[in-house]
C-alpha cells in the first residue's frame, strides 16, 4: 500500500492541521513557532502540571491543547482522531541519557512504546480517511551507541549502550516498520543540537548559564564530568527545519540530521568562556569524576549527505556562534536577576 506518499515533482504545501507531542521541549517549541506562523492549525499534547505550557500558550494562545498519557493506546487513537492532522511530530519522550539510567522502565515506556501507540493510531487515521498522515519521529545519534566507524549515516549498526538510546533505537524501527505498511513515516536520526531553549540539566546548558554566571561574579566555578566526550552540536532550529522537510518530503526515509564536525565537551566550555571574554578560563572548571555516566559514547558525529541531497537540507549556524548565542542569552537572563 503506497497511497500514503507524497507527489513527486512538487514540495508538499504547508500543512492545514498537525500534532505535536513534546510541544513545551525545545525543539517542539521552535516547531511549534514555526507551524503557526505558517498558518497551521498547531495541535499539542502536554503533561498534565507542566509549567511551560503557561510559556507555550502566553506566545501562541491560539494553539489547541490536549493532556493525557501518550503510552496509553486509547490516548494516542484519541488525540489523532480529534486532532484530525496532515503531519505529526513525535518529539515527546525522556530525553536525558542521565535520567534514562536513573528511570530505565519509564523511559521504555515513554520514550519507546508511546511511539507504538501512536504510530498505530496515525496509519488508522490514514486507513480510515484515505489522506495522507505525515509522521515524524524525533530518533537520536544515541541509537548508534559507542560505533566503531565515524561519521556514522543511516546505514551505521544500531546498537545502543544507554537506555535512552535502546528506547530510542525500538522507536526508530518501528517507524520502519509502519513505513513498510504504507505510512508515510520517517526517522529524524538527531546529532546533539542546542539553544537557549536547551533545559538546564543539560550539559551545555548547564555550562553556558555557569559561565555567564562566573562572568557576572555570581559564582566562581563550574564542574563537570567526563570532558573528553564528543559530539556533533548544531542549532536546534536548523533540526526542526529538517523534521519540517522530511514531513513534507515526497518519500518518507530515515535521515541522520548533523552537521559533521565533532568537539569535545571541554571545546563547548572554552567557547563558552570566550564568547564571555574570559580568558584565564582553566581555573574556574573543576572535573568530578560522580558525574560521569555509567557508559558513554566517545563520539558521535553524523553524515548528514543523505539529509543534504534529498531534502535540501543544511546547517546554518557554526559552532562557535551556537555557544556564543547561549552565552549571550545566558548573560542577559542572570545580568536581569542579578541587577
Amino acid at each position: 500500500m503506497t497511497h500514503f506518499a507524497r507527489a513527486s515533482g512538487t514540495p508538499a504545501p504547508a500543512a492545514d492541521r498537525v500534532l505535536v507531542t513534546g510541544a513545551t521541549g525545545q525543539d517542539g517549541s521552535y516547531l511549534v513557532d514555526r507551524l503557526i506562523d505558517e498558518g497551521a492549525e498547531v495541535h499539542a499534547l502536554v503533561r498534565p502540571g507542566d509549567d511551560a505550557t503557561t510559556d507555550l500558550t502566553r506566545r501562541h494562545p491560539e494553539i489547541v491543547l490536549h493532556t493525557g498519557d501518550l503510552a496509553d493506546q486509547h490516548t494516542a487513537q484519541t488525540l489523532v482522531a480529534d486532532s484530525q492532522p496532515d503531519e505529526i511530530y513525535h518529539l515527546a519522550g525522556i530525553s536525558s541519557v542521565a535520567l534514562s539510567w536513573q528511570q530505565p522502565v519509564a523511559t521504555a515506556a515513554v520514550t519507546g512504546l508511546a511511539t507504538a501507540a501512536l504510530l498505530q493510531a496515525a496509519w488508522q487515521h490514514a486507513e480510515r480517511t484515505g489522506g495522507p498522515v505525515a509522521f515524524v519521529q524525533a530518533a537520536s545519534a544515541e541509537i548508534f551507541g559507542a560505533p566503531a566507524v565515524s561519521p556514522q549515516d543511516e546505514t551505521t549498526p544500531i546498537a545502543p549502550v544507554n537506555p535512552y538510546g535502546a528506547a530510542k533505537a525500538y522507536a526508530h524501527h518501528l517507524v520502519g516498520v509502519y513505513r513498510g505498511r504504507g505510512l508515510h513515516a520517517s526517522s529524524a536520526i538527531l546529532y546533539n543540537h542546542e539553544s537557549p531553549r536547551r533545559p538546564d540539566a543539560f550539559v551545555t546548558r548547564k555550562i553556558t548559564r555557569a559561565v555567564a554566571a562566573i562572568a557576572l561574579g555570581a559564582t566562581d566555578e563550574l564542574v563537570l564530568g567526563n570532558q573528553e566526550s564528543r559530539r556533533d552540536w548544531g542549532w536546534a532550529p536548523d533540526y526542526v527545519d529538517a523534521m519540517i522537510r522530511m514531513a513534507r518530503h515526497r518519500r518518507a526515509a530515515d535521515f541522520v540530521i548533523a552537521t559533521g564536525r565533532a568537539h569535545s565537551v571541554r571545546d563547548f566550555v572554552m567557547a563558552a568562556f570566550v564568547a564571555a571574554g574570559i580568558a584565564d578560563w582553566q581555573r574556574h572548571v573543576r572535573t568530578d569524576p560522580a558525574l560521569y555516566r555509567p557508559v558513554d559514547a566517545t563520539e558521535l558525529v553524523g553524515d548528514a549527505t543523505r539529509a543534504r541531497r534529498e531534502l535540501g537540507w543544511r546547517p546554518t549556524v557554526d559552532f562557535a556562534e551556537l555557544v556564543a548565542r547561549m552565552v549571550r542569552a545566558d548573560l542577559d537572563a542572570l545580568g536581569t536577576s542579578v541587577g
